[in-house]
């Protein structure tokens, strides 16, 4: 069932991006009074789940779930129509345009997947607002994994500053620490003094490479007893509202470090442990039973989230203003795929990656965040300049502006050739990521 809500959600929210990207390329080409022949969400070869007719234009689906397009008459594309290109010029054919009709025909698309993020998130931002967990809430500091540790970081270390800038969002050190291209100087604060480090920018690669960010940090938890389980622990002198702090002379015990470490090392065992109790500390000897349990539950309610509010007015910009910021990380993550020295292209992903982005249970806030992010993305690769993609033709048509000088019909149909092909490694390869990842994952 959970595999199902995501293959819905995926199918939902790409149908819907490339809807909105194509009506883009249409809407300008019909402003321009261009023909435009076919309007499809998914490709059609062979033939199409369903199609309609109006005026010029044929509507329809196709069956193989790979994106869209529009076929716009006079325009060498993806349907490589080349027996029209040979048939004289027609006053309705995109070729018989100025260059800079065709040159907004071609990026229209992208401009309206950024428009329809910015849509969504100053949606998301009137309706739910922003719900983040404050940094500065977090007062018993964080828990690093291995990678993050041979950073400088250590555990209790509190986070105050990225390259001079606060933090105030938890996560905002994970996007900090994903989102660059040099070293990062960090300033954290460890056992009530600041401490300043630097990591270098080979170090926060191979953290990439190695998909370590996934469980970079996490916030310390302290152990506060929520329920008392068990009549050992009742005997023990265990009570609702406990925070153990020390166990056998260690101090600074959390809640991982508790039911992770040392309750499954102490089977059996007896330990000492120092808990706070209405500001008074009382040390208590409580048994640990064979599946190193002590008979307590957690409290999990530790600390609450922080929500901004937005008016209708105020959404608008944080919306606008999201997307934005949005764009720029993504392109910071791209610009490192096209780095061989990173080697950060083994993270491209297919199907399968975009798909597990979904929540398991449906969720409308997070379907929406994930929609308008994908937005971006495909805004973002389509605007790249490789043959066959908007950028590709948008490049072509940039330099007839320039120059004058208008490629051949030739040129452009081999360009078309290389970038298809381009676009077909592409694909295989970021499915091929997947499919080993489901087997050495």
């Amino acid at each position: 069932m959970d595999v199902l809500i995501k293959v819905i959600q995926f199918f939902m929210s790409l149908s819907l991006l490339v809807a909105i990207h194509e009506f883009g390329h249409f809407i300008v080409a019909r402003m321009f009074k261009i023909r435009v022949e076919k309007f499809y969400i998914f490709f059609d070869p062979w033939f199409s789940l369903f199609k309609w007719k109006r005026g010029d234009t044929e509507y329809g689906v196709g069956w193989v779930p790979l994106g869209g397009y529009v076929k716009i008459a006079g325009m060498i594309d993806e349907s490589m129509d080349l027996e029209q290109m040979k048939a004289p010029v027609q006053p309705w054919e995109f070729r018989a345009k100025p260059a800079w009709q065709r040159f907004c025909v071609m990026v229209a698309g992208v401009v309206m997947n950024i428009l329809l993020a910015m849509f969504i998130y100053s949606g998301l931002r009137y309706v739910y607002g922003e719900s983040y967990m404050a940094n500065e809430d977090v007062k018993w500091g964080y828990e690093f994994n291995a990678a993050a540790e041979r950073m400088g970081f250590r555990d209790g270390d509190k986070f105050v500053s990225v390259d001079g800038e606060t933090l105030d969002d938890v996560n905002d050190m994970r996007s900090c620490l994903l989102l660059t291209e040099s070293d990062r100087h960090i300033v954290v604060e460890r056992d009530g003094e600041q401490v300043a480090f630097t990591i270098p920018f080979e170090q926060l690669l191979e953290m990439r490479r190695n998909r370590e960010y996934e469980d970079l940090y996490m916030i310390r938890m302290p152990f506060i007893i929520d329920e008392v389980a068990s009549e050992s622990a009742a005997a023990a002198g265990l009570q609702s509202g406990d925070e153990i702090v020390a166990c056998n002379g260690q101090e600074g015990v959390t809640a991982a470090m508790m039911t992770m470490d040392i309750l499954p090392a102490h089977k059996g065992d007896t330990l000492s442990l120092r808990v706070l109790r209405a500001g008074e500390n009382i040390t208590l000897q409580v048994p640990v039973n064979d599946e190193g349990k002590i008979g307590v539950q957690l409290k999990g309610d530790v600390f609450e989230p922080r929500t901004r509010s937005f008016t209708f007015l105020q959404a608008i910009p944080a919306g606008i203003s999201l997307a934005i910021d949005t764009v720029a990380d993504y392109w910071e993550q791209l610009k490192l795929i096209f780095q061989p020295k990173t080697k950060m292209y083994e993270e491209l992903g297919g199907f399968i990656a975009i798909g597990n982005i979904f929540p398991s249970e449906w969720d409308w806030m997070q379907f929406w965040s994930m929609t308008a992010f994908l937005s971006i993305v495909l805004g973002v690769m389509n605007i790249l300049p490789i043959p066959g993609l908007d950028g590709g033709h948008a490049l072509f048509t940039l330099w007839e502006i320039v120059t004058g000088r208008k490629p051949s019909d030739r040129f452009l149909e081999i360009m078309q050739y290389i970038g298809l092909a381009i676009l077909l490694v592409l694909v295989v390869y970021a499915n091929a990521n997947d499919i080993i990842r489901l087997f050495t994952r």
